[in-house]
This record gives C-alpha cells, sequence and structure tokens, in this order.
C-alpha cells in the first residue's frame, strides 16, 4: 500500500466525497469501507444550492444535476388546522439569488454518483470489508487499525465513519452519541398511491404537537418519499428496523385527517431513533482528522447532515492544498468548519422544537411569525447557509 495516501474510514457519502475533493487537488486516497459492498440504505435527500456548489468542486456537478427532482416551493402545513402556514418560493429569483437550485434526490443515486466518479479517478482507490477499529501515528505517518486484524498505512486519516465513528472514539474520547428521544418512520409510495391533491411539486411539511410529517417527489417523479417523526421519548438507538403501519399512525392519531390519510399508504415502514452529539472543537489529533457525521452529527430539521460533510471535503482538500505542513493544513480544516457546522448542530436542535413540533400558544406563535415573512426576508434569513460552500 502507497504511503502516501491519505486514508479515508467510511465509504459514505462524507467518504467519498473527500476521496473526490482530494482527487481535485491531486491527493491520492485510499477509502476505506467496513460493508462487503459500496453503497447507501434509505431514500430521499434534499440539497439546498450549497450542495450543488460542492457538486461543481467535485466535478460532478452535471451527474448531479441530472438525477434530482427540482422542486418549486417548500411548504410548511398546520397538521392540526390544515391549512399553509408560510412557503418558501424556490424558483428563479431563489436560483439567482445563491446561484444553484433547491432539489431533492434519492440517496442512493447521490452516492451513485459519488462513487462511479471516485471509481473512474486514478487517484482514488477503494477497499471493501475494512472497517477502523482504531490508528497508531509517529509523526510522518498514521496506521489504521482494521477490524480483521490487517493494517494500512498512508499519510493522513479522515474519519468519515458516522454517528458512531470508531475513529472518533479514539480523537475525542466522549462517548456514545446523545439519543434524542425523536423516532423518525420511512416509507416511500409509488405516485399513483399518493392523495392526488397532495402531489405537489414541493417540500412539504406538516407541523404538529410532538410529530411531522414530510413528503416530496423523487426518482423523476415515480414515488413519493415519505419521513414522519414522532417525538415519543424513544430511550435507546435504532436504525431500520421493520415497523408495521400501526406502530407509526400510532403517533399520529391527533393530526387532521388529510396528513394522517399520507400515513396510510405507506408501506414497508422502517424505523430510526434519531441521535446527535453536542458541537466540539476536537476534531484533529496530529494526522487524525474527523469529517462529516463523524465530525458534527445532527438532527435532520435543517435537511443539511450530506451537505455539510461535502462540504467538509470541499474545505479538507482546499486546506491541505494551502500548505506543506499536513498538520498545518488540517488545523486550518478544523478551524474553518467548526463555527458553521456548530451553527447547524444547535439551529437543527431548536428547528425541531420551535418549527416541527410545538403545540398551543407556542405553535401559534411560530404560525404567526413564519407567516409575516416575505418572500424577500426568507431569502435573507437563508444567506448564510446558502449563500455559500462553507469556504467563505
Amino acid at each position: 500500500m502507497d504511503p502516501d495516501k491519505v486514508l479515508i474510514a467510511g465509504g459514505g457519502i462524507g467518504g467519498l466525497a473527500a476521496a473526490l475533493a482530494l482527487a481535485q487537488k491531486g491527493i491520492a486516497s485510499l477509502v476505506l469501507e467496513k460493508a462487503s459492498k459500496l453503497g447507501e440504505i434509505g431514500a430521499g435527500i434534499q440539497l439546498g444550492p450549497n450542495a450543488f456548489h460542492c457538486f461543481d468542486r467535485l466535478g460532478v456537478g452535471e451527474a448531479a444535476r441530472g438525477m434530482a427532482v427540482y422542486i418549486d416551493s417548500l411548504r410548511l402545513m398546520d397538521a392540526i388546522a390544515d391549512g399553509e402556514i408560510t412557503h418558501i418560493d424556490l424558483g428563479d429569483k431563489f436560483r439567482a439569488r445563491f446561484g444553484n437550485p433547491y432539489a431533492v434526490v434519492h440517496r442512493g443515486d447521490l452516492h451513485g454518483v459519488l462513487l462511479k466518479a471516485c471509481q473512474d479517478h486514478s487517484l482514488i482507490d477503494l477497499r471493501t470489508q475494512a472497517q477502523v477499529d482504531g490508528y497508531d501515528q509517529d509523526g510522518s505517518s498514521v496506521t489504521a487499525m482494521l477490524g480483521n486484524g490487517d493494517t494500512v498505512k498512508g499519510r493522513a486519516l479522515i474519519g468519515a465513519d458516522g454517528l458512531w465513528s470508531n475513529v472518533r472514539g479514539q480523537v475525542a474520547g466522549d462517548g456514545a452519541p446523545r439519543v434524542s428521544g425523536h423516532t423518525t418512520y420511512r416509507s416511500v409510495i409509488p405516485l399513483e398511491q399518493m392523495p392526488e391533491d397532495l402531489r405537489w411539486n414541493a417540500a412539504t411539511l406538516w407541523a404538529g404537537p410532538k410529530c411531522h410529517i414530510v413528503h416530496y417527489p423523487l426518482s423523476g417523479w415515480k414515488v413519493f418519499n415519505l419521513v414522519v417523526t414522532y417525538h415519543n421519548h424513544a430511550p435507546e438507538p435504532v436504525a431500520g428496523k421493520p415497523v408495521p403501519v400501526e406502530e407509526v399512525r400510532r403517533g399520529f392519531t391527533h393530526v387532521c385527517e388529510r396528513a394522517q390519510n399520507i400515513i396510510r399508504h405507506g408501506k414497508d415502514w422502517h424505523m430510526w431513533v434519531l441521535c446527535d452529539r453536542d458541537p466540539i472543537d476536537q476534531w484533529v489529533d496530529g494526522r487524525v482528522a474527523l469529517l462529516g457525521d463523524a465530525a458534527h452529527p445532527m438532527m435532520q430539521y435543517m435537511a443539511q447532515g450530506a451537505c455539510m460533510a461535502m462540504e467538509d471535503a470541499v474545505c479538507l482538500a482546499d486546506s491541505l492544498s494551502r500548505y506543506d505542513s499536513l498538520e498545518a493544513g488540517l488545523a486550518t480544516y478544523k478551524t474553518r468548519r467548526v463555527l458553521r457546522t456548530a451553527r447547524v448542530q444547535l439551529m437543527s436542535r431548536a428547528m425541531g422544537d420551535h418549527v416541527y413540533h410545538p403545540d398551543g400558544p407556542h405553535a401559534a406563535l411560530r404560525n404567526v411569525l413564519m407567516n409575516a415573512k416575505s418572500q424577500d426576508q426568507w431569502l435573507d434569513t437563508l444567506e448564510w447557509l446558502y449563500g455559500g460552500n462553507g469556504l467563505d
């Protein structure tokens, strides 16, 4: 194995984006993925303009744009009163302001675009069945210790190994993630089974007391992605467990009939108990750095998890290319990313509390404040997030 390669633990969206970003700067890498094959589970993912800024920097802009569904608006609905609270127009004015569109894609399709680009690039090697359990470093190199007993040496190690990152366990040593108590259920509905009066070209959020429902079209309008979340104080992490529709419906008996009807059409439901972490600034240990969910796992409520991971990747490569010293490049990467990602982590929690799940006067205040904003004011509000790729 070439000891001049950067080792990347994790072959998800963040890890592959890191490999591509490094390759754009002429830096070779080896992606170490614990699974037996490279792929992504899950369904839909929302992509703000900042994601498209990153696609262009990663060299996959055309391919990414080709598999996206471009929605017209973000719609916030009142799940109790059954009416629109507000919406954000994603048309020409939005695109002109932020230089790119807002879109939704299938997570697997996005991963596939990144994977093909990595497979086609001579500076990127991919290795499966290679779980990184820990590392050693000696000041000039890093040795990744794999779960099968093998070791791999490289010039640096990037921990892009997700929420339960082994690399983070050694870099930060801050224990297990925080269990939020919010349980998310996911399904995909064929277009013809989606209630006809709800087949909107929008990312739609129905907000209710301790619950919400999100739906939007996917895969060239063949299906609708459906994600429903119930704040049920779930005590333990769960990932991808199949559940019957009756269990899903239990958390939504108090919402309006139209919102309940969406859930009835869902099939093959799977559940996740959401976890995140408090922001930290201990991302780097010598020649080892964290990226994506390993660095800053966040709640889903700003739809920025994958976007932040791709921004990390672009910033990492940019920072390393600025310095002869690898350690200086990693330290700069951390400095440039910590506050932006901390803001998204904390605002994602706040969005759950104050936009997605409030009740009574709290919800009424949300409705009044959000309905009062003009479209120009919404664009001003979103400038910090969508106006750049995290490098500015």
